[in-house]
């Protein structure tokens, strides 16, 4: 199965700041992530019930979850397991 990853961020979130350039090395390695700002996006963060950034969102390619992190503090190595395992 493929999988995708949205990753709900907003450009005020301290912690998203953090994290946002792990996120961009994971993309130019090739892992399928789409961005999607908080503040834009009402629509997919109504659909994901996101309450909290940053939120990455495990989906398969039909766009069910298949599980979620929140919180900033994470490694490359740890976000990488986590989309893996």
């Amino acid at each position: 199965m493929k999988k995708g990853i949205l990753y709900f961020s907003a450009p005020w979130c301290e912690s998203c700041q953090q994290i946002n350039p792990i996120i961009d090395i994971m993309i130019s390695e090739g892992v399928n992530v789409k961005k999607v700002n908080i503040d834009y996006d009402i629509a997919l963060v109504e659909a994901f019930n996101i309450k909290n950034v940053p939120t990455l969102v495990l989906t398969d390619l039909q766009g069910n979850e298949i599980k979620r992190i929140s919180g900033g503090g994470k490694t490359r190595q740890q976000l990488m397991e986590w989309c893996y395992e």
